[in-house]
Order: structure tokens, then C-alpha cells, then sequence
């Protein structure tokens, strides 16, 4: 189950290109609650604080409780910026949460047990089809990830969504019922070494049929 965090957040006023970049030269980051059925709320945050929440991750699967100047708001980020040249957070947007709220998230898979599977042992590959699952979850009970067993992954074998416990609550939003999380595959040449041995075998000539016998005609 994701954290719940607290962060200290004071109102702006304005809103806009102009007043999110005068929030920025006093040193802090713009943002917005919104969601709840309630109008959205520009606020503003402490930098500092910000970009280490960002980049300690699961920063987006983290549940926050907003002190907004003494008022107290359950949210949860649902997007940020960053400058492309400095790599430092320019704006954040949080969800407020309300009681037996869902929400969409994309949760980190991680995968255990690699020495446990023949196929990895053997050099094969294993192909990440998805590193994040998008679940429809309850805001109460956000998971940080899921864990993807491979124990007993063979060459050609697959790993399905069927295969990953699931927190309670939690569903993918993935149309196809049963897909592919993983598969293994196995290393280029495997499975052709024993064709050029076949091929290099003399074939056996078939054996030489009898000739029908001709009947002799009696004198």
C-alpha cells in the first residue's frame, strides 16, 4: 500500500504563464489541486522539498496530506514538469481524494527469482512486455508494485497477469483479459546446432527393390 506523506502548500493567487513563473523567481514550485467536485486550488510549494519527493521515487503512487495553511486535503500527484535543460520541477498537479474514491495508476512490476528459472539460467532473454500495469485501485489502497515470480521460466514460456498476485481491489484497465506481462526467450543459434549435423550425415540410400520376375514362356 502506497505511503501518505505530509506536504506543506500555501495558496497563490493568479493563475497563468505569468503567475506560475513569479511563484518560481521566490524559489518555489507552482500547483494545483483540483478534482473532489470542488474548483481547482492554485497553490505553490517549497522547491527544495519537491524535487527530492520526485526523484526519491514512486512519487506519482504516493499519497499526500496537503497542510494548505492549516486546512488539511488528501491528494495524490497525477502529473509533473521538469525544466529539459535543469531537470528541476516546474509544476505539479494533485488529485484531491474523497472517501471510496478510485483512481488509475500505473504501477511499477518487479521481477523476482531470476536464478530460479531454467530458461535465464540457460542464457535466455527475458522480454519485458510491461514495466508498469495501469490498475483501476482504491485511493485507500494504491500499490507501490507488483511482483512478477519467474521460478520455473522456460525458453518460449510466458508470463500472464493471471500469474501476479494482485493487491485486493486493484484491476488492470487492460481490455485483453489474460495478457502477456513477460516472456522468455531463448538465445539466437539455440535449437540449430543439432541441424547442421543432421544435414552433414550421408542420407541412407533406400534399398534396391527386387525386379518382378518375368514368367518363362514353356516351349
Amino acid at each position: 500500500m502506497a505511503e501518505t506523506k505530509k506536504l506543506a502548500a500555501t495558496v497563490r493567487s493568479g493563475t497563468g504563464k505569468g503567475a506560475a513563473r513569479s511563484v518560481r523567481r521566490e524559489g518555489r514550485i507552482p500547483a494545483v489541486l483540483y478534482g473532489g467536485g470542488e474548483a481547482p486550488q492554485p497553490l505553490s510549494l517549497d522547491k527544495k522539498n519537491v524535487t527530492q519527493l520526485i526523484f526519491a521515487g514512486h512519487f506519482l503512487t504516493t499519497i499526500f496530506e496537503l497542510d494548505i495553511e492549516g486546512k488539511k486535503e488528501r491528494a495524490i500527484p497525477r502529473d509533473y514538469q521538469l525544466d529539459v535543460v535543469k531537470d528541476t520541477p516546474l509544476h505539479v498537479d494533485f488529485l484531491r481524494l474523497k472517501p471510496g474514491s478510485r483512481l488509475r495508476v500505473n504501477v511499477p512490476v518487479h521481477f523476482v527469482n531470476h536464478d530460479a528459472s531454467p530458461g535465464l539460467k540457460r542464457g535466455g532473454s527475458l522480454n519485458i512486455v510491461f514495466h508498469t500495469i495501469e490498475m483501476l485501485v482504491p485511493a485507500d489502497n494504491i500499490p507501490e508494485a507488483v511482483t512478477a515470480d519467474l521460478t520455473g521460466l522456460d525458453f518460449n514460456d510466458s508470463l500472464q497477469i493471471s500469474a501476479i498476485p494482485l493487491p485486493e481491489g486493484c484491476r488492470p484497465t487492460n481490455p485483453e483479459k489474460n495478457f502477456t506481462v513477460a516472456s522468455l526467450t531463448p538465445p539466437a543459434g539455440a535449437g540449430a546446432e543439432e541441424a547442421p549435423a543432421a544435414a552433414a550425415a550421408p542420407a541412407k540410400a533406400a534399398p534396391a527393390k527386387a525386379a518382378p520376375a518375368k514368367e518363362e514362356k514353356k516351349k
